[in-house]
């Protein structure tokens, strides 16, 4: 079968901060990640696994090397149109969820819609919101959420618009294991349906083994070692093989 990157990344460096605080994160990195594959990537706190994952979206530029999203070279594009290729393409989770504190969780699930003009936004923001299990605080304000709650409007955020790259940085670091499963489970289904890439930011391991067809762990800025034997691959070669 003909492998289509998703996901293309060539001898990446990135320093952060200035002087003596100056710090070397990302030492070339390369990665591929085809399309409709989902790669669990782990390591140590301060191994760049959440620099790397802002690389990919563009959100943080490199010093040197090529970063190739959905067959676009983000290094070359200006600001606006990195906004706009995210909103396109792009579904970001962050660890610290990001969402607006004047908004009902309809309402941040239905913003990047609404901003990309794709219609029947606050319709497809509410079936998001009752994929994770949240129908039934449509209207309720972040502070008036949980931490898991809020993390789950976070991810129905990132799955409105139907995105091809998934980028999730401990997805379910706030959800209780019934959660984790049912959101890893939600995922599964939408990389085997819909051909989404996700790339998922992890401390549990194990987590990320059950979930990923492959595993990757980061320590000191670079790619350690590479596990190609993960969990949900697994899975579909024991159905293949019936």
């Amino acid at each position: 079968m003909l492998r289509e990157p998703a996901i293309a990344l060539s001898n990446i460096d990135l320093s952060l901060g200035r002087g003596a605080a100056r710090v070397h994160v990302l030492r070339g990195i390369s990665l591929t990640v085809d399309r409709g594959e989902a790669v669990g990537l782990v390591g140590p706190s301060g191994s760049g696994k959440s620099t790397l994952l802002m690389v990919m979206a563009g959100l943080e530029r490199p010093d040197s090397g090529g970063v190739v999203i959905e067959d676009t070279d983000l290094v070359r594009l200006d600001e606006d149109a990195l906004a706009r290729f995210r909103g396109r393409r792009i579904g970001i989770v962050f660890q610290a969820f990001h969402l607006v504190p004047t908004m009902t969780a309809l309402e941040n699930v239905a913003l990047p819609l609404e901003l990309a003009d794709r219609p029947g936004a606050l319709e497809r923001a509410r079936a998001e919101l009752e994929a994770v299990g949240l129908g039934h605080r449509l209207h309720h304000y972040p502070a008036q959420l949980s931490g898991g709650e809020q993390q789950r409007v976070a991810i129905a955020r990132a799955l409105a618009n139907r995105p091809r790259v998934l980028l999730a940085d401990e997805p379910t670091g706030n959800l209780d294991s019934t959660r984790a499963r049912e959101l890893l489970s939600l995922l599964g289904e939408m990389v085997a349906q819909d051909k989404l890439t996700v790339l998922m930011v992890t401390h549990d391991r194990d987590l990320a083994t059950q979930f990923a067809d492959r595993t990757i762990q980061m320590r000191d800025g670079r790619i350690e070692t590479r596990d190609e034997g993960g969990g949900r691959r697994d899975e579909s070669e024991k159905h293949s093989s019936k």
